[in-house]
């Protein structure tokens, strides 16, 4: 495509960010009206709401029905630090890494809790050798690279009879891509991802594996309240029916049970998977057509269906992240396309969000204004 023109139609809705992310269609604030407002999250009615957001998220995810599911503090990040604080330590520890976020995951496991971990690191765009990890030790990654736009293609390369616990960041996949359970011991998330949740709240959801590595293992390190799980060696059981370790907001969870039902509305995980699907299809078809435009994924069998990360070919381009960011400006400034600039430890290029919150009609409609965008930018140089 070299079209210079200024695209006649614009998306309805220019937001998309990778996080927080946008809102499910037609969202207003009138559907929080429901919302607990100045009521204890200990009163029934906060324990009830807190309550059916753990058991909607087990309905619509799978979970199964011995998986403990809890709402904890700091988003996906908290979540992610409680997990590692509270179980790693007991065995050998592998971490896998292929973008910001597992990268650092690792400085956390080797620079502040000192482990001599086995680190397996690839470049963005691509996976590390899957086939060689060893799961007689315990095993950290993100199941979606949200950084780099390459995901793991499925469970198969995790082995069913591991010695040690898999803890999976599965922040930008949780509602867009099927997790294969029996394969995670600990996975988390947060709302502010593939539901369009409000941010500040992270789930973390445990395996039987992973409560007994809890109640049999104490840390040698410190471990602050936040990150507690256990008591007397037991597992903290009312975490995982909404007794939150610290006060959540009612107003955020309201969302998320608000978020919840519309995931129901459009059928559920299957549903979300087809629109998430649906909207990273568009942006291959137009790549596709499209020679100074790539995938970062490097095998189209990685690449993520939520935060799609490009990247620009052409050899007119002089200066590869200036280019990149000018163009993320140009969209933003005709209110087309908002925060879609690439992480800033990625490679130049643009990211753009396709969770199941995100209408399809957007994402075709945003396509010939990237077109437009980059011939303005090739003519300004």
């Amino acid at each position: 495509m070299t079209n210079a023109q200024m695209p006649a139609q614009r998306p309805a809705n220019p937001r998309f960010s990778s996080g927080p992310c946008a809102k499910l269609p037609d969202f207003n604030l009138d559907m929080l009206a429901d919302a607990a407002l100045g009521r204890s999250h200990r009163a029934a009615v906060g324990k009830k709401k807190l309550k059916d957001a753990i058991e909607g998220t087990r309905e619509i995810l799978g979970i199964p029905a011995d998986y403990r599911i809890g709402i904890v503090p700091a988003s996906d990040t908290g979540a992610v630090e409680m997990a590692m604080w509270s179980m790693l330590g007991a065995r050998g520890v592998t971490m896998l890494a292929w973008e910001s976020f597992g990268a650092g995951w690792v400085t956390d496991v080797a620079k502040q809790l000192k482990l001599d971990a086995t680190i397996m690191n690839a470049e963005y765009g691509e996976l590390p050798d899957l086939a060689a990890v060893d799961f007689t030790n315990d095993v950290v990654f993100t199941w979606n690279g949200t950084t780099s736009g390459v995901r793991v293609p499925n469970g198969d390369w995790i082995a069913a009879d591991r010695e040690g616990v898999t803890i999976c960041d599965a922040t930008s996949a949780a509602f867009a891509m099927d997790l294969p359970w029996d394969k995670l011991d600990v996975t988390t998330f947060s709302w502010q991802k593939v539901l369009g949740g409000e941010a500040a709240h992270g789930m973390i959801v445990l395996s039987p594996r992973a409560v007994e590595r809890l109640e049999s293992y104490t840390p040698a390190w410190p471990m602050p309240k936040i990150f507690r799980m256990t008591k007397g060696g037991k597992l903290i059981e009312g975490i995982f029916v909404g007794e939150t370790i610290n006060t959540p907001s009612m107003l955020a969870v309201e969302d998320y049970l608000v978020a919840l039902d519309w995931a129901r509305s459009v059928g559920g995980l299957k549903g979300l998977i087809a629109r998430a699907d649906a909207n990273a299809k568009v942006i291959a078809d137009f790549c596709a057509d499209t020679p100074w435009l790539e995938n970062l994924a490097v095998d189209p069998a990685t690449a993520s269906n939520t935060s799609v990360c490009l990247k620009f070919a052409d050899e007119r381009i002089k200066d590869g992240a200036a280019f990149a960011k000018a163009v993320a400006k140009r969209l933003e400034a005709e209110g087309v396309a908002l925060d879609i600039g690439a992480y800033r430890d990625a490679p130049a290029g643009l990211r753009i969000w396709c969770g199941g919150t995100v209408e399809t009609a957007n994402v075709a409609a945003l396509m010939p204004w990237i077109d437009w965008a980059f011939n303005a930018e090739i003519a300004a140089q």
